[in-house]
């Protein structure tokens, strides 16, 4: 029996179409500015980085509001060149960072659309993150 449903207890928490994401919102469109992004974000990028330590040429944009998987969203965008986990420089990275309720929401690793046009600015905190 367990066998049986297993499968479908998996897909259920799949989230199907929607994904997977850190919150749950209510799709109301009048969502509150992330105050605290670049903290919430540096502390996210310390666990997502193999090697957070001598990231260089980091920049970041302020959130904007931008439609997300059709909802309204506070969106920031991150430019940075990390580390392999053997300490080479890998090729430049760009993120876009979602938010729901004020708090991180998801990551996009592809985010050649979300982040078009934003305006970048350096990002310091980033460069001296440490383990």
């Amino acid at each position: 029996m367990a066998v049986v449903l297993l499968p479908i207890w998996l897909a259920a928490c799949g989230g199907g179409e929607r994904g997977i994401s850190f919150t749950d919102d209510q799709g109301v469109a009048d969502q509150p500015f992330p105050k605290n992004y670049r903290t919430d974000l540096l502390a996210f990028l310390r666990t997502y980085l193999n090697n957070p330590v001598g990231v260089r040429d980091a920049m970041m944009a302020e959130p904007v509001q931008r439609t997300v998987g059709g909802r309204l969203r506070y969106v920031s965008c991150v430019r940075y060149t990390p580390k392999d986990s053997d300490g080479r420089y890998t090729a430049p990275q760009e993120r876009a960072v979602a938010y729901v309720d004020a708090r991180l929401d998801r990551v996009v690793e592809n985010a050649a659309e979300a982040c078009a046009g934003a305006t970048y600015v350096a990002f310091p905190e980033m460069e001296k993150m440490v383990r």
